[in-house]
């Protein structure tokens, strides 16, 4: 598949970075700072055909997703936007996914203000991620609403589910419900005044 389709309207797309060395070994990653491994920037050059029409490239400050978003959209200098880092895992960051309890997953999930491992709780992460999307939306003159310029934002797991549930105005833990792979595609629009999820967790294959 050489792309997605021509748009109509303004478009996000949310890129989940490529994968690091800490998602290879199968660890839970948030604040900590890794590289892409080969793999991960075969992944980030995959994503180059499906972005058609991109002027503007926001990227969290974190190491894979800088490199991610200079391998996508080699021809735009990435603007780092700290709103969509990742979430704090606090001191459960570098842990195995192994040894993260059922027990505390199942908190995790009951509770959307509980703070993971001491550090951000998801509320935390919506409050962050929604209040960027909500000023991009109320400014007229944003990418937004320019059905021909679009804008890739490259991210993180748990604020890219954060976006998607602001575009479909539903819940925050409607995000455990949602599966966002590492170099995948989600993109959102805007009809008639309200945000839209109209592609989520697309994965170019690779050549």
């Amino acid at each position: 598949m050489p792309g997605v389709r021509p748009y109509s309207a303004g478009v996000i797309f949310f890129v989940r970075h490529g994968q690091s060395t800490t998602n290879a070994q199968g660890l839970l990653v948030g604040r900590s700072n890794p590289e892409l491994t080969d793999h991960g920037r075969a992944q980030a050059r995959a994503l180059r055909p499906w972005l058609g029409g991109v002027v503007e490239v926001w990227t969290s400050p974190l190491r894979r997703a800088v490199e991610t978003a200079t391998l996508a959209v080699p021809t735009i200098e990435p603007v780092v936007v700290d709103d969509v880092i990742e979430v704090d895992y606090g001191v459960l960051d570098g842990t195995p996914l192994r040894d993260v309890s059922e027990a505390q997953w199942r908190a995790f999930e009951a509770d959307h203000l509980l703070a993971m491992g001491g550090g951000e709780s998801l509320h935390d992460v919506d409050q962050r991620v929604h209040g960027l999307l909500e000023r991009v939306a109320s400014d007229a003159a944003s990418l937004l609403h320019d059905p021909e310029r679009h804008l890739v934002i490259v991210s993180h797991v748990s604020p890219i589910k954060s976006a998607a549930t602001w575009a479909m105005g539903v819940p925050g833990s409607t995000a455990w419900r949602m599966r966002i792979d590492n170099g995948s595609l989600t993109a959102l629009s805007s009809r008639r005044g309200t945000p839209t999820l109209i592609h989520a967790n697309l994965v170019p294959a690779l050549a």
